[in-house]
């Protein structure tokens, strides 16, 4: 009798522990990540998360400002996308001046220019015009609610490209969560009649869907080409060398969106567009200006993410501002909000989780 009432409770402890061997290797994960987090913290000092805490809230507010001011602009009267692609890279002065300081009072340097670096500067310049174009594109035709959810597909491109171009790693986690995110987009095509705007036609709303979609990738693909540049030519990483890198690719990106509002002509359009701008001049003035500003705020931030932690956090964060100005977009603009789009929101959320779960289980892995 004694004996198989041993054998019931041998196996009733097998079955418990069965059953909690998937709880037992989440708390295992949510204890390493806190014990890493604590370890991190105790060797950095405090101005190091001032500053960590400065620029992450310059990625997750500026940035989603900067697109929301983008909205405003076409809500009110604007039709140029030019402009407001140009007054994403004309603020390239605010890094620069934080960058020529560095030079004078802290001893050192200007990264030698040599052809190949000088080409990667100009080359990624002129990816970031095309890609603040067709985000204008976007942005245009689409509410900004929308045009931010589809816009979450950058993280997906920026996994994929970053898999092929700099062989960064792609685990479960991350395949999960490339998958997620693409039927969050899919979920949003299938109800894409729902919260389109009276005054943009059918062709419109598909074409800002096609330019989101595209712009997402290209920005993907930027983000990969900066780390191979920091890989290949920079070799280290210090954040002059960061901010060198930002002010470089941000003047080329300006000169390049310069010459097309030139040929478009939209420089001699600016004065009536202002007369027939909601609010008249001042309204459309403060649009563009606080428009360049929140937009080099948010530059600053991803530098400073860059420099502080790593180029995963800097893609998480911003992954993160996408939901976060989806939901302003809802609060602040009024954004037409419905079940379809709920749903993605919150498969979207989902999609995250599963990057930054599987991101950080691959450098828990190592520290382990």
């Amino acid at each position: 009798m004694q004996e198989l009432l041993l054998e019931k409770g041998e196996k009733m402890e097998q079955e418990s522990t069965g059953s909690g061997s998937s709880k037992f290797s989440s708390l295992q994960w949510v204890f390493k990540v806190k014990n890493m987090a604590w370890e991190a913290y105790k060797n950095k000092p405090f101005s190091h998360w001032v500053l960590l805490f400065l620029s992450s809230f310059g990625m997750l507010v500026a940035f989603p400002a900067s697109s929301l001011l983008s909205r405003v602009y076409f809500a009110n009267g604007g039709t140029s996308k030019w402009i407001i692609s140009w007054v994403a890279v004309a603020g390239w002065p605010i890094p620069a001046l934080i960058l020529f300081p560095m030079y004078l009072f802290h001893n050192t340097s200007p990264t030698p220019l040599s052809i190949q670096l000088f080409c990667s500067y100009v080359f990624l310049g002129f990816l970031s015009a095309a890609d603040n174009l067709m985000y204008a594109y976007a942005y245009a035709y689409l509410p900004a609610s929308t045009a931010a959810l589809l816009a979450s597909s950058s993280l997906a491109f920026s996994a994929l490209f970053g898999f092929w171009i700099v062989n960064n790693k792609l685990n479960a986690s991350v395949i999960n969560a490339i998958v997620i995110i693409t039927a969050a987009m899919t979920i949003i095509a299938l109800d894409s009649d729902s919260d389109r705007y009276p005054y943009v036609s059918n062709s419109q709303y598909i074409w800002g869907f096609v330019w989101d979609i595209l712009g997402s990738a290209l920005h993907g693909l930027i983000f990969a080409l900066s780390e191979w540049v920091f890989i290949k030519f920079l070799g280290r990483r210090s954040f002059h060398v960061v901010l060198e890198q930002q002010v470089m690719v941000s003047f080329c990106a300006f000169l390049f969106t310069t010459i097309g509002v030139i040929i478009n002509k939209d420089f001699q359009g600016m004065a009536s567009e202002a007369k027939t701008f909601k609010g008249r001049v001042t309204a459309y003035n403060l649009v563009l200006i606080w428009s360049v500003i929140t937009f080099q705020l948010g530059v600053l931030g991803a530098t400073g993410i860059l420099f502080l932690a790593s180029t995963v956090m800097a893609g998480v964060l911003n992954a993160v501002r996408v939901p976060v100005t989806s939901i302003a977009a809802v609060i602040l603009l009024n954004d037409p909000m419905n079940g379809f789009k709920i749903l993605s929101l919150v498969i979207t959320f989902w999609g995250f989780a599963s990057y930054i779960y599987g991101t950080s289980t691959g450098r828990l892995s190592v520290v382990g």
